[in-house]
């Protein structure tokens, strides 16, 4: 006799129990402390997608970006290697996930079963206002709105409502943003490589740093409804000390103290809209890095921390070889392991490992509440 529809719905409900269940054994025997790591935001984590906009010029998918990366391979990360999300998926005892343009472009069959690993849908240009380099990238609304709903949509499909929540509840989603907004606000367009935004420039500091908070609000509301529960969100550098920023003080070559409050400024409400999430919804978790404090440790102390130059970049041209884009034509630094800047803007390969090192398992003030290992322990 066939079962009813109610028992075969409770048939059903135990059986998404028990693949649920087997999942989170299978994590634990291979040492994994998350079942996936899902990526937004900017060139920091970018790993390829940009890749996939032909006519922007914000992408790294050419020489010398890549030459410290296995077969000295120029992927798409702005990076001479490896970049932090790749540092932190390994942290976390997983492979660093794909980018999201990639997966689509290349295979039609089989995406559920990556999905389920985790996704990186950064893009190197992109920043928390959906005016900053238009056209140049996959905006943040962009990545949250059409791409990983896409993904979440695909998980609900699969696995069903209930289990896609729990998958992504004890997963990591890790933000980038921001930074490129403070770059357009503070820079002159003429000065700036990427696409002027003069729209931008209008707004003094707090009134500018504010109307980020609000949009990043909005968007990081978005995808707590989306199944975001554990969060790892990663502040701007210290924007005003990027060498590209630095040639805007044309004889010290000192770092430009309007982005760096900004920055700062920035870190602080990005803070503060956190305590606010965490208080309005009990089961959302945060570790919130700053990295603007922590690089200016690096840049303060080289020696100590291992460091030749903090000033000028690895590859580029120009003075402090801040004035270009790194590419095919750029000197190149002989040791990217001394320097803390691979190209105008980005950190080399060794800059993210420490970084991550530090977001992973360090102590507040830099990281908090929490770091990301114990925000992957929380139950």
């Amino acid at each position: 006799m066939a079962p009813s529809r109610k028992s075969a719905t409770t048939i059903i409900a135990a059986c998404g129990l028990l693949l649920l269940c087997a999942s989170f054994m299978a994590e634990l025997v291979h040492g994994e402390l998350v079942p996936a790591l899902y990526v937004l935001g900017d060139s920091q984590a970018d790993a390829g997608n940009n890749n996939h906009l032909v006519l922007s010029p914000l992408r790294a998918n050419f020489p010398r970006n890549g030459i410290d990366y296995p077969g000295q391979q120029a992927t798409g990360r702005f990076s001479n290697g490896l970049n932090f999300v790749d540092f932190l998926a390994g942290s976390l005892g997983l492979a660093s996930p794909l980018p999201y343009h990639s997966i689509i472009s290349n295979a039609t069959a089989g995406r559920h079963s990556t999905f389920l690993k985790g996704v990186n849908f950064a893009s190197g240009g992109a920043g928390v206002l959906d005016i900053t380099n238009k056209g140049q990238c996959f905006s943040f609304d962009h990545q949250i709105e059409r791409d990983y709903l896409n993904v979440y949509t695909d998980l609900v499909r699969q696995l069903g409502r209930p289990q896609a929540m729990a998958h992504l509840a004890r997963s990591v989603f890790t933000v980038a943003i921001g930074g490129n907004d403070i770059i357009l606000r503070a820079a002159p367009p003429t000065v700036t490589v990427e696409l002027p935004a003069a729209e931008l420039q209008v707004f003094p500091p707090q009134p500018f740093v504010d109307l980020l908070a609000r949009t990043l609000e909005r968007q990081l509301q978005r995808l707590y409804e989306l199944g975001m529960r554990r969060l790892f969100l990663v502040g701007p550098a210290p924007i005003g000390c990027l060498p590209v920023m630095r040639e805007l003080n044309l004889l010290t070559k000192e770092c430009h103290a309007g982005a760096n409050d900004m920055a700062a400024r920035y870190n602080a409400a990005a803070a503060s809209l956190l305590r606010r999430m965490s208080e309005r919804h009990p089961d959302f978790r945060y570790a919130f890095f700053d990295v603007r404090a922590a690089l200016m440790r690096y840049i303060d102390e080289p020696q100590a921390n291992g460091y030749a130059e903090v000033k000028a970049a690895c590859c580029g041209l120009g003075d402090n070889k801040a004035m270009y884009r790194c590419g095919r034509v750029s000197s190149v630094c002989p040791d990217r392991t001394d320097h803390v800047f691979w190209d105008l803007v980005h950190p080399t390969e060794t800059t993210a490992r420490k970084l991550t090192a530090v977001a992973f398992a360090g102590d507040a003030p830099l990281v908090s509440p929490m770091n990301v290992r114990q925000l992957c322990a929380i139950l």
